[in-house]
């Protein structure tokens, strides 16, 4: 794959960063163990910390709910495409890098319209020899586009794991994050699935954190119900166990892991 593009992309966008706001993608990386933040993000996610001591604890379990969904799907159940949109910033064990170990003629596309990740694109942008990677700069809302320009890469006729991890909260109106999910799942074919989690509203401590966030500025996030995460996956035939906290789904041996604030599932297409 060419990815000359992406890096003179990249190069192009860095200019449209601002270091001195805090930001959703650069904090959860901090958060992750990543590098990519500044020091204005680690100061936001520290105060974000000291609120809510768990929020560690719950982007770890998300990106090991990531994995194991990921690996599940392309070993197990033998899916061979994937649509991750609000990917957000590369840290490790990616969409591309789990998939394509299980099966490296996967093939993935990202989607994000954030200029930060758009910059990290030849991060993303790197495959097996038998699979492809490839990132699409886009909206979530703009689901006609996503699918158009997945097109390029994916086959829309055959399976695919539609991802949207973390992502929902920022669309504020519950419907329309139900429209966006049932707009990207109409079109694909029986078989598909999708794998979705987002934070829940169950922990006061939690919701003070994210107030507190939100009213600094940065693009809101929208805690919610775990019956409403349940929700997106209206019409969908869940795998066990269910819609339940990342930490706890599939976790493995080594007896029940602790509960964390989000919860998620995944739902095949019937």
């Amino acid at each position: 794959m060419d990815t000359t593009n992406a890096g003179a992309a990249g190069d192009d966008v860095l200019s449209r960063v601002d270091a001195t706001v805090p930001h959703s993608a650069r904090i959860w990386n901090y958060w992750l163990g990543g590098k990519d933040n500044y020091e204005v993000d680690r100061i936001e996610g520290d105060r974000y910390r000291e609120t809510f001591p768990g929020i560690v604890d719950m982007a770890r379990s998300s990106r090991g709910f990531l994995v194991r969904a990921v690996t599940h799907l392309a070993g197990e159940v033998g899916v061979r495409q994937f649509l991750d949109i609000g990917t957000g910033l590369p840290t490790s064990d990616n969409t591309h890098e789990v998939a394509q170990r299980a099966a490296p003629g996967a093939r993935i596309v990202y989607v994000d319209n954030d200029p930060l990740v758009l910059a990290h694109a030849r991060a993303l942008l790197t495959s097996t020899p038998e699979g492809a990677t490839d990132y699409v700069d886009a909206d979530l809302r703009d689901t006609g586009r996503v699918l158009a320009e997945a097109a390029r890469t994916l086959d829309l006729g055959k399976p695919v794991a539609l991802m949207l991890m973390g992502i929902l909260g920022h669309i504020g109106d519950y419907d329309e994050a139900r429209s966006i999910v049932r707009r990207l799942l109409d079109p694909l074919p029986s078989g598909s699935h999708l794998v979705l989690y987002d934070g829940t509203d169950t922990d006061e401590a939690l919701a003070a954190a994210q107030r507190h966030y939100d009213e600094g500025g940065s693009l809101p996030y929208r805690l919610r119900a775990p019956e409403r995460i349940a929700g997106f996956f209206d019409g969908l035939e869940l795998l066990a166990p269910g819609v339940v906290s990342t930490s706890r789904w599939r976790p493995g041996t080594g007896g029940v892991p602790d509960e964390v604030k989000t919860f998620g599932g995944v739902g095949r297409k019937p």
